[in-house]
């Protein structure tokens, strides 16, 4: 099995634990707020699928969760079951004045809401939240995606709920589906990647492949997984410090820019690597989660937080002029989901 190769270790900072104080604020009854100007909350841009399954996803994560954060759990559990119509397919957005403006879809918000929703079915621990949340998985997860990050998010939850639920044919169904729908990585050590360009959350997809080959005990499809996620971690170094695939993306076959920086792609790579380290036991994977947690920390091209310690908030992106200092529900989680991972080295 591929294992990282060997770089400058990140920078030894001090790690904090992570606050859900800026998580509570963009929250309300109904779920959460898609954007902020700075810390305040921008209500008229409403809700998204795709950021409160993301939030359920960090809340159900939290270990003996404090009664807020469970709070916050059932707010978003609740939204996704709204959100879910009976066909197991989600509508993405809602207003501020609570009316739905798009129709049902399997995007990339579908693939969230299941990733989301395997996640508390197994660690919540509130039973009830398990229950209600394996139901609506089981509904949307027999859908599919022609897209595959939708998939592929998708059959993150599946993998959730597969390390809990080995015997469950209709997340295994899903998984392996995600996995052949992110594709097979290439034979030539350029450019081992399954499609000519990265995008967002690119790690996701080796993440799922990792997790496929693993809990069906399927070595090659393991092996896979691996290399994509070794060549993808070591392109995304510099010096030792993580500088990720900014928001532009980028073609195998066109110059790589350095900015717009985001968040999500820093959380996605310290997800993969912390699959990875469960799948092969093999400690140096933890290497990658610590330069996820660097890089919100200041360990970064531009050498400054990414995160307001004062609120507890996420910075939107790392720019050529240092942060994008609006604390916008995506990034926020994604610094909460890094910092989460931080606690195994605690």
């Amino acid at each position: 099995m591929t294992a990282p190769s060997v770089a400058k270790p990140a920078a030894r900072l001090a790690v904090p634990a992570p606050s859900f104080a800026h998580l509570s604020r963009l929250s309300d009854g109904t779920g959460l707020f898609e954007h902020a100007r700075h810390a305040t909350v921008r209500r008229q841009h409403g809700y998204c699928t795709d950021d409160v399954a993301r939030g359920l996803v960090v809340t159900s994560r939290e270990p003996d969760p404090p009664a807020e954060v469970l709070r916050l759990a059932e707010c978003y559990l609740s939204f996704l079951t709204h959100a879910q119509d009976s066909s197991g397919a989600f509508h993405n957005r809602l207003a501020h004045d609570r009316r739905w403006t798009d129709k049902p879809g399997v995007g990339d918000w579908w693939g969230r809401a299941l990733w989301g929703l395997g996640t508390a079915a197994v660690r919540s621990p509130a039973r009830w939240i398990r229950d209600e949340a394996l139901t609506a998985f089981t509904l949307g997860a027999a859908r599919r995606s022609l897209a595959p990050r939708a998939m592929t998010f998708a059959g993150l939850g599946a993998a959730e709920l597969l390390r809990v639920h080995p015997d469950n044919t209709v997340a295994a169904a899903l998984l392996s589906d995600a996995a052949t729908a992110v594709g097979a990585p290439g034979d030539g050590p350029n450019w081992p990647w399954p499609q000519p360009r990265l995008s967002y959350a690119n790690a996701a997809l080796a993440e799922v492949v990792i997790a496929a080959g693993h809990l069906s005990a399927e070595g090659p499809l393991l092996d896979a997984g691996l290399r994509m996620l070794t060549w993808l971690r070591d392109i995304q170094l510099s010096d030792g410090r993580l500088s990720v695939i900014p928001a532009g993306g980028w073609h195998r076959h066109a110059p790589r820019t350095r900015y717009d920086q985001q968040p999500i792609e820093v959380a996605a790579l310290a997800d993969a690597c912390a699959t990875a380290a469960a799948a092969t036991g093999d400690p140096a994977w933890d290497t990658g989660v610590r330069q996820a947690v660097a890089w919100f920390l200041g360990d970064n091209d531009a050498g400054t937080p990414m995160w307001d310690p004062e609120t507890g908030g996420g910075y939107d992106g790392l720019t050529p002029h240092g942060p994008n200092l609006n604390q916008g529900a995506e990034s926020t989680l994604a610094l909460l989901s890094t910092l989460q991972h931080a606690r195994r080295w605690s």
